[in-house]
């Protein structure tokens, strides 16, 4: 006897409770990205993928190569680098350094993070440049930055000076923190320095511009950024216990403007969202039908705790279903894959889980297998033949 096997849904009890949506946040910024490092959570997503000027936010850019230069032995903390008049005919930010100096590499980079420092990218781009260049720094810096998979990226200089085509989306700045952060531990301490002072010679440029560090909320980087056409912009970072969250905005007004912007995302990030463990692991969600087995039912379970940052009003619980084709044939394997979960929190990405078998279930004896085929026949005989158009 042929069988058609249907898509099922199977409701589970521990979700019945729907999910209140989270709190919108409603930025003020032009674009913006809020990722929940810790999860992999995106809390908000505004224009997150249009390229757009990044100013100084794009030296982060310039500071992962560097680092990856100092992994690598091409480039030592202590070394000193010469400056050129390219370098020191930058202006905007800048260390105040002139073609007299040699500079240790580790200035450079505090000069990068803490004073923004446009001659100090110039000084590692020419240094690192595949042609000594920073034209040529910055075609590197558009290469590697696709391999990182940013997709939005492209540079024309190290430093985020204003030029035609020199852009990034807030997606692909989360995602160059985040890798400054995971592939770079050693080196990020230097990101919630509050102060500089190099050599004394630009008392009017030691602090750092980052808002956030001096508020006690957890923050500890990155970078401002500001230009004319960009507007005033941020890539933050902050940690609470376990949690780290990870953003850039761009686009505000003013510095007041980001500074609010910035401090309301950390909180909203912080207090509106909270890990809940949804799925235990080896505990039953849902069963799924069994044809032709020595049982009718198999219990579905997960091979992993589960646990997903929420809004903090959900209430206990969020809208989910088990999706499985079915009833499934027997013979079934213990821990064979047999249907999935999709958690749809409201306002959030769903999260799919692999449901495998509870236990083994054999194929029915051949009293078992011709009871099924003729309930089956009995209610298809009930049921009456269906009406065709």
């Amino acid at each position: 006897m042929s069988f058609l096997p249907r898509r099922l849904l199977a409701s589970a009890a521990v979700f019945a409770v729907l999910a209140l949506p989270a709190s919108a946040f409603d930025t003020r910024a032009k674009a913006a990205f809020v990722l929940d490092q810790t999860t992999g959570t995106v809390l908000l997503a505004k224009r997150a993928d249009e390229a757009l000027p990044p100013a100084s936010m794009s030296k982060l850019m310039t500071l992962y190569i560097a680092f990856e230069a100092i992994r690598d032995g091409r480039l030592k903390l202590d070394e000193k680098l010469r400056v050129s008049s390219h370098a020191m005919s930058y202006g905007g930010s800048t260390m105040f350094l002139d073609t007299t100096d040699r500079v240790k590499v580790q200035d450079l980079l505090r000069g990068i993070i803490v004073l923004s420092g446009n001659d100090a990218c110039a000084v590692l781009a020419e240094t690192l440049s595949p042609d000594g260049t920073e034209k040529g720094f910055a075609k590197l810096m558009t290469q590697r930055a696709q391999q990182l998979g940013m997709t939005s990226s492209s540079f024309r200089n190290a430093s985020g000076w204003p030029a035609q085509g020199h852009v990034m989306s807030m997606r692909d700045l989360v995602l160059l923190a985040t890798k400054l952060i995971q592939d770079f531990p050693e080196h990020y301490s230097i990101f919630s320095e509050k102060t500089f002072e190099f050599d004394g010679r630009a008392p009017g440029n030691v602090k750092n511009r980052n808002p956030l560090l001096a508020l006690g909320i957890g923050a500890d980087g990155l970078k401002t950024g500001h230009t004319s056409e960009a507007g005033y912009g941020l890539v933050g970072s902050a940690r609470n216990d376990d949690r780290r969250i990870v953003f850039a905005i761009t686009g505000l007004e003013s510095e007041r403007a980001r500074a609010e912007e910035s401090e309301a995302i950390v909180n909203w990030a912080f207090r509106q969202f909270a890990e809940q463990t949804i799925v235990t692991k080896d505990k039953a969600v849902a069963e799924a039908d069994i044809w032709l087995g020595a049982e009718e039912k198999v219990g579905l379970v997960s091979d992993k705790d589960v646990r997903l940052l929420l809004p903090v009003n959900t209430l206990g619980g969020v809208k989910a279903e088990v999706v499985y084709t079915g009833p499934i044939e027997a013979p079934v394997a213990q821990g064979q894959k047999l249907a999935e979960l999709i958690i749809s929190p409201e306002g959030l990405p769903e999260t799919r889980v692999p449901l495998l078998a509870e236990k083994a279930v054999p194929g029915g004896g051949f009293v078992d297998r011709m009871m099924t085929v003729s309930q089956v026949l009995l209610k298809r005989l009930q049921d009456g033949p269906k009406e065709t158009m």
